[in-house]
């Protein structure tokens, strides 16, 4: 236990510092939230009416959440491309904790997210959201979206392993998240959907987390209850976590 987590580290750090070393990857976790925000907010959010709260209270949680879960797509491209260029190899034949590859590729989403969460809300203030309830239930809801994001850094994970391009990677990743966002309660009231949709959106987990964050900062009413999103959270990470690890010892050889 003490070298998985001294090799996560050691990863986690690895990771970070090539993010200065490749300016195209922070445009993701800096311009790309303030144009998504930008972009909804006045492109969208004349036509989109919402009882009893401003579009700009509505839209940000919903663009947190939608933000934090591609944050996995580093991942997921990440991974692939080690995989390609035969580093996963080079880390096979030291002397280190083989889960600490995934463990460290995960945990430095977690830093990435935080950052562009801490973008978005900075960008969201400055259009007129404002936060509604105490310090004590954003910081949940910080917890909650973090949570959420590292989660789905587990699906990427196994979907940057499952393929053998960084291309494919990120083609099939956007395909399998990118509906779920939209089918969902985050960018829209989730009733305004039609029947069939509605009812996917119901028990879409973006919806389930959304609605809480919206509880969580705002105070708005929400149909779900936090242990929901808190048990999605768990759901994921138990289903995609192992997945992630067996398709890895399979790839790797290991």
């Amino acid at each position: 236990m003490r070298r998985l987590l001294s090799d996560t580290l050691v990863v986690t750090e690895r990771n970070l510092i090539r993010l200065p070393r490749a300016p195209e990857l922070l445009l993701a976790f800096t311009f790309q939230p303030i144009m998504f925000v930008l972009l909804f907010r006045y492109v969208f959010g004349g036509a989109i009416r919402v009882p009893g709260i401003s579009y700009a209270e509505f839209l940000l949680p919903g663009i947190v959440v939608q933000n934090i879960a591609f944050g996995g797509f580093v991942t997921a491209l990440g991974l692939n491309e080690d995989m390609q260029k035969g580093l996963i190899d080079r880390f096979r034949s030291l002397p280190m904790s083989r889960a600490a590859v995934l463990a460290g590729r995960t945990s430095a989403d977690l830093f990435t997210n935080a950052v562009a969460m801490a973008i978005l809300v900075l960008t969201g203030l400055v259009i007129g959201f404002s936060f509604q309830t105490d310090v004590v239930h954003v910081v949940i809801g910080v917890v909650l979206a973090l949570l959420f994001g590292y989660a789905f850094s587990w699906v990427f994970a196994f979907l940057g392993l499952l393929v053998k391009t960084p291309e494919a990677a990120n083609s099939v990743g956007f395909i399998a998240v990118f509906p779920l966002t939209f089918i969902s309660s985050a960018f829209v009231p989730g009733q305004t959907l039609p029947t069939p949709l509605r009812q996917f959106a119901d028990v879409n987990p973006f919806t389930i987390v959304v609605n809480e964050l919206r509880w969580l900062w705002t105070g708005q009413p929400s149909p779900d209850q936090l242990w929901q999103a808190f048990a999605w959270v768990a759901f994921i990470l138990l289903v995609f976590a192992p997945l992630a690890v067996q398709r890895y010892r399979r790839t790797a050889g290991t």
